[in-house]
């Protein structure tokens, strides 16, 4: 049997790897806390569950439109109008498999062979992994801790080439948390759109953003500029949503038809009863967000004021998602000389997972997800520090 060249170029998911060993130590009778997920420990809220439900019960079951119910495609357009004031058509709002399929489809879209994407490190994992089987190649720009894991258009500016085509944008990122203001985003589009290059901008944490600071969008720049920009976003974070996989993208009508035309031909249409799901949360009550934030906000100081305490680790404050990113590599030891082993030994010393920052693309951080009560929390993080230092 022989394996297509491109697929081979893909690494397994370290959060999967990550997964499996803390499983296999469940087996065995060990406590194991998860630090490693990547979604919230909320429950979906009782009226989008209602919805699912009616929608069983009314037998709508079929195939749908490929980019989604005429109503569907029409709340997500109103979504950025209901938060960020920027009027959208219907025709482009495209409904996905998930926010994967959008970002996945628009690196299919968008990208021919050899064509450069610039990603900004620390990334989300399948960024790289979506470029390459596209064919493309993944530029990543470095960040720092110390400079809050954000990059400049200077940064950009030093990796671009004549054959850079594309630039993905996530904030608030995972796995820093870091939460680009409007001002530096601006400057970052500024410049893609001065150089011809298309910008996805990744905003599925965008309703988790903690006060003083603000979400921030770039859907005023996809009205400017709907043939250089795309926003994508969903449900799975901010609804609590990740099994339900509903994404949704807002393009150029051109590029919709193009994103339809892919989706056509791999999934077609996400699932109906998620459809019914997705319309009740779009146009229903947005409220509970606001204990959901202060609930997440209390987990975030509850970590950066432990790890206050920790010598010589540098973790930028996250301003937004469920994530803390610690840069931990002075820590490092012949037992444990870079992020994936050090994940390892406190996996199988402390009894806590957590994800190796290699596979964000920064081998001197881990990712911590503060998904989880405070209570457990506390006891995670003091596991840690008692192995550790």
């Amino acid at each position: 049997m022989r394996i297509s060249d491109r697929l081979m170029q893909v690494k397994p998911s370290a959060t999967l790897a990550v997964s499996a060993k803390a499983m296999e130590l469940r087996a065995q009778g060990r406590e194991i806390i998860s630090l490693s997920a990547g979604e919230s420990d909320f429950p979906t809220p009782a009226h989008v569950c209602e919805a699912a439900k009616r929608a069983i019960d009314e037998q709508f079951v079929r195939y749908t439109q490929v980019p989604g119910i005429p109503e569907l495609r029409t709340a997500a357009a109103a979504y950025f109008k209901r938060f960020y004031g920027v009027d959208a058509p219907m025709e482009a709002a495209i409904l996905t498999n998930g926010g994967k399929q959008a970002l996945f489809n628009l690196c299919q879209c968008l990208l021919n062979p050899g064509d450069e994407a610039l990603i900004p490190a620390p990334y989300w994992v399948s960024y790289p992994a979506m470029v390459l089987l596209a064919g493309g190649v993944p530029v990543v720009v470095p960040s720092t801790a110390e400079a809050g894991f954000k990059v400049t258009v200077e940064d950009l500016e030093r990796c671009a080439t004549a054959r850079t085509r594309l630039l993905i944008i996530n904030s608030p990122s995972n796995p820093t948390g870091v939460n680009y203001d409007q001002a530096e985003l601006d400057a970052l589009a500024e410049w893609a759109v001065a150089r011809d290059v298309f910008v996805v901008s990744d905003e599925i944490y965008d309703q988790l953003v903690y006060a003083p600071s603000r979400p921030c969008t770039l859907a005023g720049w996809w009205a400017k500029h709907p043939e250089h920009v795309c926003v994508c976003n969903g449900l799975a974070k901010s609804f609590a949503m990740t099994g339900w996989r509903v994404g949704f993208a807002l393009a150029h009508p051109d590029l919709v038809k193009v994103l339809s035309k892919i989706q056509s031909q791999s999934t077609s249409n996400i699932c109906s009863i998620a459809q019914k799901a997705a319309l009740a949360a779009l146009t229903g009550d947005w409220d509970f967000l606001d204990g959901v934030r202060a609930a997440y906000d209390r987990r975030r100081r509850l970590l950066m004021e432990i790890m206050a305490s920790w010598p010589d680790v540098v973790c930028p404050e996250p301003q937004g998602a469920f994530y803390v990113f610690p840069d931990l590599h002075r820590h490092y030891r012949p037992a444990f000389p870079d992020s994936a082993s050090l994940c390892t030994y406190l996996l199988e010393q402390a009894g806590v997972a957590t994800v190796p920052g290699a596979a964000f693309g920064d081998d001197n951080c881990i990712r911590i997800s503060y998904a989880l009560g405070h209570e457990v929390l506390q006891k995670a993080m003091d596991k840690i520090a008692k192995v550790l230092f």
